[in-house]
């Protein structure tokens, strides 16, 4: 067979040819991977820039929501609160709108009844005189008590 040296040189050019083969393949991968790391160093840099200031502009964002939400808040409890004064204005007006029309209507009743009364004829007195030997009629206690019904002690 043949000599050892021979696959010994043999192997060892063949480890090389494929080292040498991985190296060309990993040459732009590598490259590749720089520029990516340079990419993202340049991103962190940015971020790192503008995230600070754009974070705390957020903050003051939710801060003027918050207050403009508070503000918003008391407008309408302020607003229930004048509804509720015209809804108690209203019903005190309506109270007072059914008195007047009752007070209206007593008074115009008053002024028919004494219009009614002034304009009436008047009936002619008669004076009627018991004779001085005459009693006058009894009232019903004193029939009651005449007749012993209306004791009750």
């Amino acid at each position: 067979m043949i000599d050892p040296l021979f696959w010994l040189g043999l192997s060892l050019l063949l480890v090389a040819a494929s080292l040498t083969a991985v190296l060309v393949a990993a040459i732009p991968a590598l490259q590749e991977l720089a520029r990516a790391a340079r990419s993202a160093e340049k991103l962190f840099d940015t971020l790192s820039r503008e995230l600070p200031p754009t974070l705390i502009s957020i903050r003051k964002t939710g801060m003027e929501i918050t207050d403009l939400t508070d503000d918003v808040s008391e407008g309408v409890q302020s607003a229930g609160k004048v509804v509720k004064q015209v809804d108690q204005s209203l019903d005190s007006a309506r109270k007072q709108a059914k008195n007047v029309q009752i007070s209206t209507r007593s008074l115009v009743v008053g002024v028919k009844t004494a219009w009614k009364s002034f304009t009436r004829p008047k009936p002619a007195r008669r004076v009627e005189r018991l004779p001085i030997h005459e009693k006058p009629p009894l009232t019903l206690r004193e029939r009651e008590i005449k007749k012993g019904v209306g004791s009750r002690e």
